[in-house]
């Protein structure tokens, strides 16, 4: 089949050759310049990973607390060297596992965690002050990181000795994942909170991953990524300074979280230019004189939108050459993706195969041993440039509706991520674009002959009685006290953290101090987007 056109999995178009006209009205100094220096297009560390390797963090959890815990001892053994905690859909939404409305979920997707108890269990055997952790919740992402708070506490160590990241982006909720609790606006108070507490007592963590991850599985192009992405990262910085918060009190401490798609360069090139944009805003119109303020950190997974259940196995081909990219593009965290997670929770063969990759990047293909190698790339800096010039259109069009929570109210966003999905899809269809396996070189009839992990029913029926038996034993007239508590600092206006601290520490479930909240908020409803 012969190509009639040449674009990016974006559907942006490829010149066939790239010289130095294509790169010509960029300044080597302004727009590139060294690893480690501003603008950070070539990498927030002057060595970059000969002084260190990226993390290799691989997302789990599933089932009950003490299952996803004997995962994390088998992964912590074979060199993982962070943890990272997947949540079922019953505690991403705030809800316990007897509510009705969890019915059938309790387990699948993650792990089932709703009390102290359960947070206990899954970290079980594991020093909190030793490890670094991310936890992948947000519309209960201060409940969360209240609960592992109370762990560290009974172990001993103190909130700032704590390292690690909570994603707590619930801009891209609205946008993107859908697993909102409270109203916008609300909800932004609510990680205004969280970066303020973090600030002063935990400097080591960071309390917001402002994630574009999601926003690629939706649909969305890479440049629609890049720009909704660092647009929700800046409406989180002016909420802190309006907040009254010093710039460089909270920025070093602000991360990312990049999707690694399947179009090689063009991954390369978002992550280059994200750097980019990010240092000359945060100097330029937010004040930074910290560089550490202007530097953006991130970590990439490999995209999950790509794996096909069609020959899963070619799926530890796609994943390698997206962390390859990671890599490329300067990621300061990993996770790679397993060959069978499009049919299932990944079993443990295929999460060490996942791992492994990670390993053979790092230490035999040598791309470790210089900074940014593809960096002076006509085609990787014409790339680059186009992402940026692409990005700062799209902030335009954002300041004109009024700023990001209007665009969300307005629709804007979930409208340019449809419309994208629908073109890459008709692409598919008309075989402008191939899927290996699925719309060419198709195998009729083909078994699936990998493993795949299950998760018994008999998960929600244990959770269901351990929150049964929590409640019986617990202090039930402090928890009532805590709950009210909560209750008026969300109408006060106080920092949630405290209140929140003092819910967990005496056993109040994630669902109790979500639905006190509600009381207060509200729950949002979408308004319907055509």
């Amino acid at each position: 089949m012969k190509r009639t056109s040449f674009t990016t999995v974006s559907g942006e178009p490829i010149a066939p050759l790239y010289t130095p006209d294509d790169v010509a009205q960029s300044n080597y100094e302004t727009a590139i310049g060294h690893p480690g220096q501003y603008p950070y297009t070539r990498g927030i560390h002057e060595t970059m990973y000969r002084g260190r390797l990226w993390t290799m963090r691989q997302f789990a959890g599933f089932g009950a607390p003490e299952d996803t815990n004997e995962r994390y001892h088998y992964l912590l053994s074979h060199g993982q060297t962070g943890l990272s905690v997947a949540f079922d859909l019953p505690t991403l939404m705030g809800r316990d596992p007897d509510d009705p409305l969890s019915e059938g979920e309790v387990g699948i997707c993650g792990v089932s965690v709703s009390s102290l108890a359960d947070m206990e269990m899954l970290f079980k055997g594991i020093t909190l002050k030793d490890v670094s952790t991310s936890m992948t919740i947000n519309a209960p992402a201060a409940m969360a990181l209240a609960l592992y708070i109370a762990v560290a506490e009974e172990q001993g160590a103190h909130p700032s000795n704590l390292r690690g990241t909570i994603q707590t982006d619930i801009l891209k909720e609205y946008i993107a994942q859908k697993e909102w609790i409270y109203p916008p606006r609300p909800s932004m108070r609510i990680v205004t909170d969280m970066i303020e507490y973090c600030t002063l007592e935990m400097p080591q963590w960071n309390p917001v991953s402002v994630s574009g991850y999601h926003i690629r599985e939706a649909g969305s192009t890479a440049i629609q990524e890049l720009a909704f992405t660092l647009a929700d990262g800046f409406a989180y910085v002016e909420a802190c300074l309006e907040r009254g918060m010093n710039v460089d009190s909270f920025a070093p401490r602000l991360s990312f979280f990049f999707n690694s798609h399947l179009d090689f360069f063009e991954e390369i090139a978002k992550f280059r230019a994200a750097r980019r944009i990010y240092a000359k805003r945060m100097k330029d119109r937010y004040g930074a004189k910290d560089p550490r303020s202007m530097k953006l950190r991130f970590h990439t997974q490999t995209a999950g939108c790509t794996l096909t259940a069609q020959q899963p196995e070619n799926n530890i081909v796609r994943t390698a050459f997206q962390a390859l990219a990671g890599v490329l593009g300067g990621t300061q965290s990993l996770h790679t993706n397993s060959m069978d997670e499009t049919l299932a929770l990944p079993s443990e063969r295929a999460v060490k195969i996942a791992l492994r990759t990670q390993q053979i990047i790092a230490h035999e293909t040598g791309v470790t041993n210089t900074a940014d190698p593809l960096g002076g790339s006509y085609f990787v800096e014409a790339l680059t440039d186009r992402m940026e010039r692409g990005a700062e259109e799209y902030f335009t069009r954002i300041d004109a509706l009024g700023g990001v929570i209007p665009a969300i109210e307005k629709g804007f966003f979930q409208r340019e991520i449809a419309d994208a999905a629908y073109r890459y899809q008709r692409a598919l269809d008309s075989h402008e674009k191939t899927i290996v396996g699925v719309n060419r070189f198709v195998e009729a009839d083909e078994p699936v002959t990998i493993p795949i992990l299950t998760i018994s029913p008999e998960v929600e029926i244990k959770q269901r009685k351990r929150i049964a038996e929590l409640r019986a034993t617990r202090d039930a007239k402090l928890v009532e006290r805590s709950l009210v508590a909560l209750k008026q600092a969300a109408s006060s206006g106080a920092n949630l953290m405290p209140p929140l601290l003092d819910c967990a520490r005496g056993y109040a479930t994630l669902g109790e101090m979500c639905s006190a909240l509600a009381d207060v908020f509200g729950v949002y409803e979408e308004a319907v987007v055509f």
